[in-house]
């Protein structure tokens, strides 16, 4: 490995050491798949809604995804 990336690794585990050591304090207690699972859902809305062009309309079906919101109502019939 190169210097600089050992000093950057370092760096990383050096700034994000408190959240580093409050997972070895839980003893494992808590577990990471919930957020897992959030950013797969975030992801897949993301995939779906590439091509829109304005930023509230994919936060909107981000919204929808995750959180479950009603859709608004159709402005016709599909049959």
């Amino acid at each position: 490995m190169s210097p600089l990336v050992c000093v950057s690794v370092a760096r990383s585990l050096r700034t994000h050491r408190e959240l580093l050591l409050n997972w070895f304090r839980a003893k494992g207690a808590i577990s990471a798949g919930i957020v897992e699972g959030f950013n797969n859902k975030a992801k897949s809305a993301m995939r779906k809604s590439y091509g829109f062009r304005e930023f509230e309309t994919i936060e909107l079906a981000l919204y929808h995804q995750l959180g479950n919101l009603p859709e608004p109502e159709a402005t016709h019939r599909f049959c």
